[in-house]
Formats: structure tokens, sequence, C-alpha cells
């Protein structure tokens, strides 16, 4: 239960500009280093001698740890102050760049990227929660879709930073660049963001530990598929306990006083179906990007610089489009600009994995670049607005950890299974074997969008003149978790 011991207290009004800056700015960070990580690959085989099992653990290392953290850091921020968690979040982050850029062998830079994950977990949805809570309803779809297009300017200069860095520097400056970042970001957070409050509740340790353990186990699985083959004992048993223990920890979250994933939230369809496509998105984009950056360097020949500026016509469109679906989705809805988005992607991933030759020319692939990434950016922004469309402030945290969740089981997953298609299809890091096994792997990623196409169908309109017209109900809980329970609760 909220502690309403407090008396309320009036918040100090911040600039608008400031309080967007101060929430994007580590989440900007964050999805950063990811695609600079994802351009590094064929770097890091190449001077580390890593092995594409090594390669896919560079990345899950930071998605699992930041999965299986996410939850229990969006509870922690409700309970101690989520500015509080927000800051420490960016100081772990820090701290792990520093050990990532310190690492000579695969196994340290995976744990380093672990660490990351880590900190990652107490800046992504603690970003966007303290965000809607810091401005006025009237301004938050605008605020959202800034900070869906900072995120976008990560998407953007992601593989330019990690380009130009490796090409003129070393691998280990893509994880310097982040310390000056979050000796920025941090007093910044401190300053301007206020120190809310969700439910002081006991932290639901087991859930946590149930939750972690299962989605370990089954993405650990998936990635060592195709080495002990996928009727050997060891992969079956930790299929099966995965499976358990997802299970087992939907089972408790019905139970646990204070969950760290509320059931009840998924009576939201918004919610519900918002988390669906969420996981596919990233399922179907973020694995195809896997294949698709390495593609560049070792089909191409391109170095890491210009295999970055080649994906800048994907990767800019988030940065210029984002802002601006922010903007639209009140109007037309979300659902629209959605189902669009993820159409756009599903179609453009089709037409790679169909063109993808060793001597294809490289302006054939700038018409699907640009419409991957209009469809990216229609789906950043409206996505997070529908999200959190029908819920209080008091749910935003764990509404948002639970969707960061989701969305990075599905970069884990997708990494991992469109990775097992390409070993299967007798893929190796050679020229004339890539291409034949990363096509099956593309196609892979393009037909789960086209089903999260289908799905976004479902999603309310999300139009502004339907949250005006659902009645009431809506609006007391915006209002009365507004205005009423996070003043009593904020610092």
């Amino acid at each position: 239960m909220t502690d309403t011991s407090l008396a309320p207290r009036t918040r100090r009004p911040r600039p608008f500009a400031l309080v967007v800056a101060a929430a994007s700015l580590p989440m900007f960070m964050a999805t950063l280093d990811n695609l600079v990580m994802t351009n590094a690959l064929p770097v890091l085989h190449s001077e580390m001698g890593a092995s594409v099992e090594e390669l896919q653990w560079f990345v899950n290392a930071y998605t699992l740890a930041f999965a299986g953290a996410i939850l229990i850091a969006s509870a922690l921020g409700d309970r101690f102050g989520r500015r509080t968690l927000f800051a420490i979040g960016i100081a772990v982050f820090g701290a792990g760049s520093v050990l990532a850029a310190l690492s000579t062998d695969p196994g340290q830079l995976i744990a380093a990227r672990a660490v990351q994950g880590l900190g990652a977990a107490g800046v992504m949805p603690l970003s966007l929660a303290l965000l809607s809570g810091a401005v006025p309803p009237s301004r938050r779809p605008l605020a959202i879709g800034i900070w869906g297009g900072v995120s976008g300017l990560g998407v953007a200069v992601g593989p330019l930073v990690g380009g130009a860095i490796m090409e003129g520097w070393n691998w280990q400056a893509i994880f310097w660049i982040n310390v000056p970042v979050a000796l920025i970001a941090i007093p910044l957070a401190l300053v301007v963001l206020n120190n809310d409050f969700g439910a002081r509740a006991r932290i639901d340790v087991p859930g946590a530990l149930l939750a972690a353990a299962g989605v370990l186990a089954l993405v650990h699985a998936i990635v060592r598929g195709n080495d002990d083959g996928w009727d050997s004992p060891g992969v079956i048993v930790e299929i099966v306990a995965g499976a358990l223990l997802i299970a087992a920890f939907l089972v408790w979250q019905m139970r646990a006083k204070a969950p760290l994933m509320p059931l009840r939230l998924f009576r939201d369809r918004s919610f519900s179906i918002t988390n669906i496509v969420g996981f596919a998105f990233s399922f179907g984009t973020f694995g195809s990007v896997f294949i698709l950056i390495q593609y560049l360097q070792l089909v191409q020949g391109s170095t890491p610089l210009e295999a970055a500026v080649q994906t800048t016509p994907w990767t800019l469109a988030p940065m210029i489009v984002a802002p601006i679906a922010g903007i639209l989705a009140p109007r037309v809805g979300t659902r629209v600009l959605l189902v669009l988005g993820l159409a756009l992607q599903g179609v453009a991933l089709t037409w790679i994995a169909a063109i993808m030759s060793t001597d294809l020319d490289y302006p054939a692939l700038i018409v699907p670049f640009v419409m991957a990434g209009v469809g990216m950016a229609l789906v950043f922004a409206p996505s997070a607005t529908a999200l959190l469309a029908t819920l209080g402030l008091v749910d935003h945290a764990k509404a948002s950890g639970v969707n960061s969740t989701v969305r990075e089981l599905g970069v884990a997953l997708g990494t991992a299974v469109m990775t097992a298609i390409f070993v299967s299809a007798g893929g190796e890091l050679m020229p004339d074997l890539y291409v034949d096994a990363a096509r099956p792997a593309v196609f892979t990623g393009a037909a789960v969008l086209f089903a999260a196409t289908v799905v976004a169908l479902w999603l309310p309109s999300g139009r502004a003149t339907d949250a005006v017209t659902a009645g009431t109900a809506d609006d007391g809980a915006a209002e009365t978790d507004a205005d009423v329970l996070e003043p009593a609760v904020a610092r």
C-alpha cells in the first residue's frame, strides 16, 4: 500500500526541457551502448578470438541481466525512491562500462556486460516513469514523443559512434565514452527530477529469483542447442526447468502480497497487447539486426565505420520520426501508428532477406533500410503511450518495468533463436557460408513482425477523444494518481 502518512507536498516546477533531458540522457546512454556493441561484434571476433556463441553472450549477458533485474529495480524504486534507484542504476552502468573497457578476454567482457545490464535495469523503466510523473498530462504525449526520439537518436548514432571510434581508436573506447555521460547524468537527475515513490511494500525476492532463473535457463538452452543437439539431455532439462520456473513465477505472482509483476495490469487490453507487440517487435527487429550488421562487414567487406554509415537510412529515421509519432498519437491513435510501423518493418526485412547475396550492391538496400527505420520509429513512442494510456501514475514504474522486461526478453530470445537458425543452416563467419544461413534467420524475424501486426489490430484506437469518452473512471484514475497520491509521496 502507498504510504499515506506523509503530508501532501507541492511539487517544485521544473523546466520542461530539463525534465526531458534528465530522464532521457541515461536512457540514451543505454540504447547507444547496446547498438555500439552489435557493431563491434566482428571486431571482437577478430581481436579476442570470440566464437559465435561468445558473440551472442556479449549481447545476451546484457539483456538477460537487464531483464532479470528490471522488475525488482522497479519495486525498489517504488519503495526507496525512483530517482534514487535511477541514479544508482546510472552509476552501476558506468562501472560496468569501465570493467568492459578493461576486459582482456571474452569471459571478462561477458561478466562486465552483465554488470551493465544490471545498471540499465535501474535506468530504462524508471526513466519513463519519472518522465510521465514530472510533466502535466497535457504535455505528456509530447514528452514521451521526445523521449522516443532520444531513444531513436541512440539507435541512429550508436553504430556511427561505434564505427568511428573503432576505426580511429579501439573497441575499448566504445565503453569509455559512457563514463562522462554517467558523470553528467547523475547530478542532473538528482537536481531536476522528483524522487517519486510508489507502493512501499516488501520486495518480492522469491519472485525475482524465479523469473531470473527461468529466463536464464530458457535462453541458455536455446544458445547451446545447436552445439549440444536439441535432443541432448542437458538442453531438454534446461528447457523444461525454464518453463517450470516461469510457471512457478506466475503462480507466485497471483499469491504474493506485493508482486513484482501485478497480474491485474494484464486485465487492461492496451497494456497486454502492447507487451505482446513489444516482445515480438524486439524479437524480430533486434534479432535481425544482430545478423545484418555482421553481413555488411563479413560479406560485403565494409569496415565498422562504413557499415555504420550504410545503416544510417535505417537508424536515423527513428530520431526524426519518433517525436512526430508521439505528437500524432493522440490525434490519429496509437493503433494506426503501431500497425503501420510493424507492417513496414516486416516488409523491409522480407525485402532484405530476399535480395541478400555475396555480391549485392549497397544501393539496393537503401529503400528497405528507410522502410525499416520509419517502421521502427512508428513503434517507439506510440507503444510507450499505449502502455500507460489507462494506468494511473502509481502503476507506471511497474508497468514500464514489465514492458522493459518483455522487450529485453525479446532481444535475448530473438538473438538466440535467429543465431540458432543461422547455425543450423550451416552458417559460418565466412562470406559464402554466411548469406545462405542468414536469409532464413531474417525471414523468421519478418514473420514474427507480421504476426505482431495482426495482434496490434486488437489494440484500442488510442486517440485522445477515446480517453475523454471513456468516462470518468479513466479520468478519475489519472487525476487521483497524478494530483493526490503522487504529491503525497514525492520529494
